[in-house]
Order: structure tokens, then sequence, then C-alpha cells
């Protein structure tokens, strides 16, 4: 097989991205009575943050939870070039999600009005 140089390449190199997900009430959501919708922190992986966003997206609507916004906070190299600091804990759980090529969410808070 021969690589024709007309056709675009696609990056094949998986990372993983940091996404903060918005989500609002769903019967069976799992949040707690009063909150009015909820914020994760989750460890996506993909070739690109278009992929992680979906596959994150695609996992939460299955588990019952109303995605309503999706903040992309970069990859774990992006992170760490803007002089991020990670976490020791926080860096194996996107080692983790590397790896297993999935979505870890890391964080669930419920929101309050």
């Amino acid at each position: 097989m021969t690589d024709d140089p007309e056709k675009p390449q696609k990056a094949s190199r998986q990372q993983v991205y940091t996404l903060l997900v918005q989500v609002g009430r769903k019967p069976g959501d799992g949040l707690p009575d009063k909150a009015t919708g909820g914020a994760l922190m989750c460890y996506a992986s993909g070739v690109d943050e278009a992929e992680a966003v979906r596959e994150t997206v695609a996992i939460l609507k299955q588990a019952d939870l109303a995605v309503l916004e999706v903040e992309g906070h970069g990859s774990l190299d992006e992170q760490r070039a803007e002089g991020a600091e990670i976490d020791p804990e926080e860096e194996a759980l996107m080692q983790r999600a590397l790896a297993e090529n999935s979505v870890i969410v890391a964080q669930m808070t419920a929101l309050y009005d």
C-alpha cells in the first residue's frame, strides 16, 4: 500500500484532553434532589479534542445525563506547555484514560441555584 500525497493524513496519535462538562436535570440522572444541574471534570482520549468531546457526550448521554455545555481545557501536552502544574493523582487518571482509550469522570459536583 502506497501513501497518496494528495490524500490528507489523519493524525493517529491519541492524546488525553481535560473537559469541563455542565449538565442539566433529567430523570434518573443520579444528582441530588434539589440540585439544578452538575459540573463534571472529565479526562477523555482522542486523536483531537473534537473526538474527545464527541465520545464524552455520547457516554454521558448513555448515563442519562443531560449535557448542556462542554468546555475544553486542552491536551495534557498543551497544558504542560502553558506551564500548568498537574497533580500526580490527576495525571494518573489522565494516563489511565489514555491507556484505556476511555473517558474518566474525575469529579462530579452538584450545582444549586
